[in-house]
């Protein structure tokens, strides 16, 4: 006999593990239920406000109100994004000209030796995209910043991005690093380098790649003061990305 039942995986992210827990949650449906009927459930119990302005994944791809799950789907829960492998970038661009490179990593940047590690005899610009940690913000004093990402979906994000900077913008070659974990002031959290033969698609390429993060890719930061915690207030998705509510509308 067929299961009229299947089971899907919601993972929290960011300001919404405040609500749901940090633990991913096995939930059951229908079978044939969509993403609004999953949103549906879980607004059941929580203030409708708590998922307004959301996007929704589904096995690290951004999904519809729509879209239809299936059993054993991993779905995310995103609120606004706030910002995507270990290890050390420097030496994976020494070993040759790789087009894109983009790396979560818990290590400190190495700003300097990545962008001269790009530098080629073409090149007629690299431009670069240093993202720190500042010691305040909206007027309270920062005691250090806490990023998290969603690492499946933001590595298949930044490198997709990357991409993107090639065929849109004609340069030779991007590298896109942004750290997770704690960091204090002063501290890259996000680096983006562009080298291309001309300095307009480098500039161009450089603030299209940063513009495009800050709402697309899943990462979040917490920000610690001296009198209190907050997550970041994210920017709005693009238009057909996020969800307006749990009923797509």
């Amino acid at each position: 006999m067929l299961s009229l039942v299947m089971q899907v995986r919601v993972l929290c992210f960011g300001v919404l593990k405040d609500w749901f827990g940090p633990d991913a949650v096995a939930i059951e449906l229908p079978q044939g239920s969509t993403v609004a009927e999953l949103l549906e459930r879980l607004q059941a119990h929580h203030p409708a406000a708590v998922l307004h302005g959301i996007a929704v994944s589904v096995n690290a791809e951004y999904a519809t109100a729509a879209q239809v799950l299936q059993d054993g789907d991993e779905v995310g829960l995103l609120p606004p994004v706030s910002g995507g492998t270990a290890g050390t970038p420097s030496a994976k661009v020494n070993e040759g000209d790789v087009p894109v490179l983009a790396a979560l990593t818990r290590d400190p940047i190495a700003a300097e030796r990545l962008v001269a590690a790009v530098k080629r005899g073409e090149d007629g610009a690299v431009v670069v995209f240093d993202g720190i940690v500042r010691n305040n913000s909206r007027g309270r004093q920062t005691l250090h910043l806490d990023y998290e990402a969603y690492e499946d979906m933001a590595d298949k994000q930044m490198n997709e991005l990357g991409r993107g900077a090639l065929s849109r913008f004609g340069v030779r070659q991007v590298i896109i690093i942004h750290r997770l974990g704690r960091l204090t002031v002063g501290e890259t959290s996000v680096l983006i380098v562009v080298a291309s033969a001309h300095r307009a698609q480098a500039f161009e390429a450089c603030r299209w790649l940063i513009d495009t993060l800050k709402k697309t890719v899943p990462i979040w930061k917490k920000e610690t003061f001296v009198d209190g915690s907050v997550w970041a207030a994210g920017e709005p998705f693009p238009q057909g990305l996020g969800l307006e509510a749990a009923d797509g509308s």
